[in-house]
């Protein structure tokens, strides 16, 4: 007999609370040593923040290991040579066992600059846009806003999705308990 669906619920949203804490943690970590520059690709802050993540200790105490760069399986790929180039890729991962049950956290990540229309065209198209389609699934996707106002970024990348004719999503800017750890 197989646990009981709330409690494996809980177990997930446990789970996730915990990779949202640790990355909040990282990112707290790589602002205080001020070693992430703004002329720096996504994935070198995602590294940065692996990285700290790696070195945490409640990483540890949690049981949660982590990667970047992790292929995701798609079913309907033919593997022939070079199918594996073709997979896609999610920026950062966390997994935990338990209870013979593996629970995954993927984030997506992308640059975001307030006066950068491109990179707001990214963040929807090949980060917003694979949550949505499902190609990413059990997840977040993380903005790293460079430059700029946090609001009015997030105002810039409402108007895109409301010229796309996607009123029914959008950013939402809200505090929450990880914030100041």
């Amino acid at each position: 007999m197989g646990l009981n669906k709330l409690i494996v619920a809980g177990f997930k949203r446990s789970f996730e609370e915990k990779c949202l804490q640790l990355i909040t943690q990282s990112y707290f970590t790589a602002i205080e040593t001020k070693i992430i520059k703004i002329n720096w690709d996504e994935n070198d802050i995602t590294s940065e923040l692996h990285t700290n993540i790696s070195q945490n200790p409640l990483r540890l105490k949690w049981s949660i290991i982590t990667n970047v760069e992790q292929h995701l399986p798609k079913k309907e790929i033919i593997k022939e040579k070079g199918f594996a180039a073709k997979l896609p890729r999610i920026d950062l991962r966390l997994a935990t066992i338990n209870s013979s049950l593996e629970y995954v956290y993927h984030m997506e990540a992308k640059n975001l600059k307030e006066t950068d229309s491109s990179l707001k065209r990214r963040y929807i198209d090949t980060g917003i846009n694979n949550f949505v389609s499902h190609k990413y699934e059990d997840g977040c996707l993380l903005g790293y806003l460079l430059e700029g106002d946090l609001i009015k970024t997030i105002d810039g990348v409402n108007k895109l999705l409301k010229k796309d004719k996607r009123d029914s999503e959008s950013l939402k800017s809200k505090i929450n308990s990880l914030q100041g750890l």
